[in-house]
């Protein structure tokens, strides 16, 4: 209405200025007139506005009605004020909406009997605030992971190939045996402690954990309405973001599915080429292909059969046991991994882990022992068990003590119990409580009026924060216990002015009684674990809620500062400071960071976004709900099992299950172990595909034929791939592992190391088998049955001997700590019995022939020579840089290493 009288229409201006008796009559008309002039200014509205909205309006207003009785929205507070008022701590609203007992009105429940438990009533409530669970992610069926599983071109091929050796073995077999070839070429496809009181501050969060006290709770908000919902929610969200090992994966498996199809095409085409230029002959030594002269069905089957050749090619250039070494080596080391107090949540954070560069480490219960004790005390005998809000007791007599309360109270209690020994019973029947004044964040202290039964004078005692104390003080007892003005000047001595009934504590003019140093001990085997964890190249950060002088005192203790690292190096920086940057400057400063003091949860947050930013891979331990979205956030979450809430392990990938951080530098040795298995795997597999594929591609292209059949290829990609990953994936972290540079996300995952044992052991074996494949039969006197067999033979025994060059990729003494992985040795040998069965019972399944003694014994002895081809080739120096980051540039730098 506002609006529409603001408009450009005629405007009335009417006096009535009409006798009292009369003013009952004028304010009829003045009430007709405004109805009459916004008619008017309606109507005149309404024709402007005609030509521009032709959609006619109904002559009402809708306004919906609910039925308060009924609707579940009949309490005198809805959920939505509820959920703000305790979210944001609001004393204020709470106190002008009625306070704690205004809210229980509302809600209509019992301050002791709590609600009805009504079904009709638990059922009203439920629809007006929800139940008490939180919106978790649809469940993935089986068939999503298939989908999923098909998306990967492996698989494509493989099942492309699947389906045309299918095909093929119908076209040549017919459909029974046809089917019965396809079976068997697939076979093996931070927490912080508060007071929390009603008057001053009510409030509490789901997941809180109670230190000490009593207390009545009224439920406010549950499920999602609460700030524990919330979490779950945001924390039970897919992650789709792969980790650096499996992007590396990818990238591998793609690189060599294209290269396998590249050379499979090449092969058609030279077979097809060599087949209808007359080049290949068939058993009798006719010309398979002639113009003019072969039939048709004879042309279908020779390319039929060119075909298959080039099919079998790519199933063997593919690493298809490589998603299985990986899922074997992260589930050995997981089962492993719980003995060294590391629960894992999340199976690819092993291998995750292995890659970090920085960890982001909690102080207290990390760090520290989460034990506050009593460390240095000046002066001043009087004691301060009084001002305390926690207890100590005795299950019974001659029984050790318990301490309760929040870390510093039970640190000076104890401190006062068994070190000055004194009595705290006889303490505490000496004077009386009269009024308790609570932490206060702010204030950073607490204090108590007490009354001294002796003489009935009133004592006030304050603790807190020593420069907040100190502050307060005019006075102070010297050591023989002489009070004295704090300054030269003679002052008058201290008066107490309370009243009995304690309307506030005195804050002003205190006698000093003394100061009490209080330490929070590192944990036995901190400093030598991040000294670990550096020596590896890993960057150790500390983010903790301190001051910065606490902060700096305990990580120069552990070792994470050293001596000249300070605010000015910037090594050490407090949460607003560092929240007040701009992005770049805290990208610029982000990595010289050592230690974070005064941080809040988002800050920690804001630190390893940071981090990810610079290509980090970044871990991070947490205990508290509000860790929850930098756990999530950073490539491993570590919670605490002792301390950590479960919002905080829920949202981890590992659970620390003694909360110490030594076991967290153990978690690292683990990953860069998985790391190193996998390595060792994919150097183990793609020495086998790399000779496989060569020698099957030049034989393919100089003779038409292929030496190793499918069947021959396939048992070989059984007992490399399974038993080969499961032996390589057993080995167990050596301390070599943490004198490494971290990989982080950009390095390679084939080395140069890897890739110069590769090349050795390919060339070898290739060398080897190529001379068996075109003068086998004239140097051992055998038929091409034979001579087939004996390049099977030696193949698989060459990959069993390369085995062992595989368990280390830089050591020549490969055989070092062999005696204690004993499931290496027995796969080793399970692999070998299995290759004899191969060899002497399944002639007609493998299309081999039975060996004699001599016959094994050449073959043992080509694959023995692997052992010292590679203690020489380890001596060969390799660059430190990747090597296909040469391609154009002129230097090297070489890193010679001989390591034994």
């Amino acid at each position: 209405m506002t609006s529409i009288l603001r408009g450009n229409y005629p405007r009335y201006g009417v006096s009535l200025d009409l006798p009292a008796a009369m003013r009952k009559f004028a304010k009829r008309w003045h009430l007709a007139f405004v109805t009459i002039y916004c008619s008017r200014a309606i109507t005149t509205f309404a024709k402007k506005t005609k030509k521009l909205s032709p959609r006619k309006s109904p002559s009402y207003t809708s306004i919906p009605i609910h039925d308060l009785s009924d609707h579940p929205s009949s309490f005198n507070i809805d959920q939505s004020q509820l959920t703000k008022l305790v979210k944001d701590k609001d004393l204020g609203h709470l106190q002008e909406f009625g306070g704690v007992q205004k809210v229980i009105s509302a809600l209509e429940t019992d301050v002791s009997t709590g609600i009805s438990g009504d079904p009709d009533d638990v059922s009203r409530r439920q629809n007006a605030f929800g139940i008490n669970s939180y919106k978790k992610p649809p469940a993935k069926g089986f068939f999503h992971f298939v989908v999923e599983a098909f998306k990967d071109l492996t698989i494509m091929i493989l099942l492309v190939c699947a389906g045309l050796s299918l095909g093929f073995g119908i076209k040549e077999d017919g459909v029974k045996e046809g089917c019965s070839s396809y079976s068997r070429k697939t076979l093996l496809k931070n927490s912080t402690w508060s007071q929390v009181n009603r008057k001053e501050n009510p409030f509490l969060f789901s997941g809180t954990k109670i230190a000490d006290g009593f207390a009545r709770m009224l439920v406010t908000s549950v499920g999602m309405s609460t700030t524990w919902g919330e979490m779950m929610s945001s924390i039970s969200r897919d992650n789709s973001e792969q980790t650096p090992l499996q992007a590396r994966l990818n990238k591998l498996t793609s690189s060599i599915g294209k290269v396998g199809l590249a050379v499979a095409f090449l092969v058609l085409v030279v077979l097809l080429i060599r087949y209808f230029t007359g080049n290949t002959q068939d058993e009798n030594g006719n010309r398979e292909f002639i113009a003019g002269q072969t039939t048709g069905n004879d042309i279908m089957n020779s390319v039929v059969g060119i075909i298959a050749a080039a099919v079998t090619i790519v199933v063997v250039a593919i690493p298809e046991g490589l998603p299985l070494a990986v899922t074997l080596t992260l589930a050995y080391s997981m089962k492993r991994m719980m003995a060294d107090q590391a629960m894992v949540r999340k199976l690819s954070a092993c291998e995750t882990m292995g890659s970090a560069t920085t960890i982001c480490t909690d102080k207290t219960g990390t760090l520290t022992m989460n034990q506050m004790k009593v460390t240095k005390f000046w002066v001043g005998q009087d004691s301060v068990a009084e001002n305390t809000f926690s207890s100590v007791s005795r299950s019974s007599l001659g029984s050790e003590y318990e301490f309760s309360g929040s870390p510093t109270e039970k640190a000076i209690l104890s401190w006062a119990v068994l070190q000055l020994s004194m009595d705290m019973e006889e303490t505490k029947k000496s004077c009386e409580v009269i009024q308790v004044e609570a932490f206060n964040s702010q204030k950073k202290r607490s204090g108590v009026l007490i009354r001294k039964s002796l003489d009935n004078t009133l004592h006030v005692h304050w603790k807190g924060a020593a420069e907040m104390v100190l502050a307060k003080c005019s006075s102070f007892y010297d050591g023989s216990g002489t009070v004295k003005d704090l300054d030269d000047d003679e002052r008058a001595r201290f008066e107490q002015i309370i009243q009995e009934d304690g309307k506030k504590i005195e804050e002003d003019g205190l006698t000093l009684l003394g100061l009490v140093g209080i330490k929070d001990p590192c944990r036995p085997g901190v400093k030598s674990a991040i000294q670990a964890c550096q020596d590896a190249g890993v960057n150790i950060k500390m983010i903790t809620g301190d001051n910065i002088f606490t902060a700096k005192a305990i990580a120069a203790e552990c070792g994470i500062l050293r001596p000249g690292d300070g605010a000015f190096s910037g090594a050490i920086v407090e949460g607003a400071e560092f929240r007040s940057y701009t992005p770049e400057e805290r990208l610029r400063r982000v990595e010289k960071i050592r230690v974070m003091a005064r941080s809040s949860p988002f800050d920690k947050l804001l630190m390893v976004q940071c981090l990810k930013q610079k290509g980090h891979v970044v871990a991070v331990t947490g205990d508290g709900t509000n860790d929850a979205p930098a756990l999530k956030e950073a490539d491993i979450g570590l919670s605490m099992g002792i301390q950590g809430t479960e919002v905080a392990k829920e949202s981890s990938d590992i659970v620390i299950l003694d909360d110490n951080f030594a076991s967290v530098a153990t978690v690292l040795q683990w990953g860069r172990c998985v790391y190193n298995n996998i390595q060792k795997f994919i150097q183990f597999q793609l020495t086998v595909n790399v000779a496989a594929l060569v020698i099957n591609f030049v034989a393919a292209v100089s003779s038409g034929d292929v030496p190793l059949t499918a069947v021959q290829l396939l048992w070989v990609n059984l007992i490399m791939d399974t038993l080969g990953a499961l032996a390589l994936a057993t080995e167990r972290p050596t301390r070599e592992l943490m004198e490494k540079p971290p990989v982080g996300r950009t390095e390679p995952l084939i080395t140069n190391v890897m890739w110069r044992n590769i090349v050795a052991q390919a060339t070898y074996q290739m060398a080897v088998l190529l001379t068996l494949q075109f003068k086998g039969e004239s140097i051992f006197g055998v038929d091409e049955a034979v001579k087939r067999t004996l390049i099977f033979n030696a193949f698989v025994l060459c990959q069993v001997f390369n085995e062992f060059n595989a368990r280390k990729l830089e050591k020549r003494n490969v055989f070092k700590g062999i005696h204690k992985n004993k499931l290496f040795l027995g796969i080793i040998f399970v692999t070998v019995v299995l290759q004899v069965v191969m060899v002497e019972f399944l002639k007609r399944f493998a299309d081999t022939e039975r060996l004699s003694w001599g016959q094994w014994g050449a073959c043992v002895w080509i694959a023995a020579a692997s052992w010292p081809i590679g203690w020489v080739v380890k001596c060969i120096p390799v660059p430190d840089t990747p090597i296909f980051s040469y391609l154009g540039l002129k230097s090297k730098k070489l890193a010679y290493r001989i390591p034994y």
